[in-house]
């Protein structure tokens, strides 16, 4: 190896295309195989492209905004019992609850390829269907049905 010249260094995957592509890979990889994570995505955003006829970055938006909850519940101890308390939840959180949700639900479906997959779920998705909608609005039935305990949020 020479001495003095560095020697440059090749980049080993594509630089990310934006930060919620970058959730996605994350949510995606298993085992630490990032670059089969990327392709997986790459995969399903031209299918899903293909299928909703709008650019795949779009369908992917579209998709966590209806599959990101707004509201959810957690259990607060008062005096011996347990209530079931509606709370905001912060930003990081919900984008991560989207793409956590949305990963889930495709891994669930029937199909060939994790790319035929979750392509069909963030179709789904962006028209407010789908597992992860579904997930998204029984998490908010269930902070309506306990608004009554909202004082007790602290």
């Amino acid at each position: 190896m020479p001495r003095r010249v560095q020697t440059p260094r090749k980049a080993k995957y594509a630089p990310p295309l934006t930060r919620t592509t970058d959730r996605f890979v994350v949510k995606l990889m298993k085992d630490g195989k990032k670059g089969l994570a990327e392709r997986i995505l790459r995969q399903a955003l031209a299918r899903a492209e293909a299928a909703a006829r709008r650019p795949g970055l779009e369908v992917l938006e579209a998709a966590l905004r209806n599959a990101t909850p707004i509201i959810e519940v957690k259990p607060r101890r008062v005096g011996g019992a347990t209530y079931q308390v509606p709370v905001e939840i912060r930003g990081d959180r919900r984008m991560s609850l989207g793409v956590r949700w949305l990963v889930q639900s495709a891994r669930k479906r029937n199909g060939k390829s994790m790319s035929e997959k979750l392509a069909g779920e963030l179709v789904d998705a962006m028209n407010g269907l789908g597992a992860a909608v579904k997930r998204r609005e029984d998490t908010h039935k269930m902070a309506e049905a306990n608004k009554a305990f909202s004082h007790f949020k602290w």
